[in-house]
């Protein structure tokens, strides 16, 4: 058993009671400036405003290249407004929200559409298309890793180079790979969400941010996965949690940078050293940080690696 689940459960059982509750569900504002201006009128794919669906935020230097920053599961696009800053100076930054996720359209949901990471790499195409984007580095965290994979082979022309932050192609070990979970950890981590999901995020947000001595971080966390619409959040953990993209690694053919943690209770650095391997040329950085979110916990080595990383990425 994955050591982090059974202290989640512990922590899950003895706040049942308060979450039933209900914890401060306020969401974290969108920090950084809406520069779309007239460029928003255009993005129309089949009437469907796209702008709108994902609530696309573009901000930074217009005539630099293009930075899309994705979001993992139960957060949204506020979690890079530590990363913005670093890149707007010199990079065109393209911010969104996944359907089900912060301020998205939640009638642009869809079961069957959201229930495969297709779905998800689906939206990023079509941004990337309502943008007219060409050669745009997509930087994803988490589960968005394999979404920009995805998405990367659907539209080639506009997606240049990969950065994945803290990525797992498969959170179940099976023989021969170490994902980090048993079968039965992640039936155990889907089963309690589903039955307390306020619950849940207040046992697995500090689990899954690490830094145990600021506790703040993992509040964020928690009040990020408390803001979702739990029916929303049970597809897109179905979705994250169950999903086996180690098949699509090796068919990556742009530049890409692999981010890891040195330590991360769920996606630890074998997983890290099974995707450097699978994506022929990818370069692999440890950061010396702690806990899944190092966008958040350690902003400025995570902000160096990825500046470095763009500089020669072209």
């Amino acid at each position: 058993m994955n050591p982090a689940l059974g202290s989640a459960r512990t922590a899950a059982r003895a706040d049942r009671a308060r979450s039933r509750a209900g914890p401060d569900t306020a969401g974290y504002p969108v920090t950084v400036p809406d520069r779309f201006g007239e460029t928003r009128d255009a993005c129309e794919t089949d009437g469907m405003d796209i702008v709108h669906r994902n609530n696309v935020t573009v901000t930074g230097n217009p005539r630099g290249r293009t930075v899309v920053l994705a979001h993992g599961f139960g957060c949204d696009q506020n979690m890079w407004r530590l990363t913005v800053p670093a890149l707007a100076g010199e990079y065109r930054v393209v911010l969104f929200d996944h359907v089900g996720s912060g301020r998205s359209d939640p009638s642009a949901f869809s079961e069957d559409r959201y229930a495969s990471l297709e779905g998800y790499a689906e939206d990023v195409a079509e941004i990337c298309e309502a943008l007219d984007l060409r050669d745009a580095v997509f930087v994803g965290h988490s589960v968005s890793a394999m979404i920009g994979v995805l998405a990367a082979g659907r539209v080639p022309e506009r997606i240049g180079a990969l950065v994945m932050v803290a990525p797992s192609p498969r959170y179940i070990d099976e023989d021969g790979y170490r994902g980090g979970f048993s079968v039965e950890d992640i039936d155990e981590l889907l089963e309690s969400l589903e039955s307390n999901y306020l619950g849940w995020s207040a046992a697995m947000a500090p689990v899954i941010m690490g830094n145990a001595e600021r506790p703040e971080l993992g509040e964020e966390l928690k009040n990020s996965f408390c803001a979702t619409d739990p029916d929303m959040a049970r597809v897109f953990a179905r979705t994250t949690f169950l999903s086996d993209s180690r098949g699509d690694l090796g068919s990556v053919r742009v530049p890409t940078l692999v981010l890891e943690c040195a330590q991360d209770a769920i996606a630890p650095r074998e997983v890290g050293a099974f995707v450097h391997r699978a994506i022929p040329g990818s370069a692999l950085v440890t950061l010396d940080a702690t806990g899944h979110c190092p966008h958040l916990s350690a902003p400025e080595a995570t902000n160096e690696a990825i500046l470095d990383f763009l500089a020669v990425s072209r």
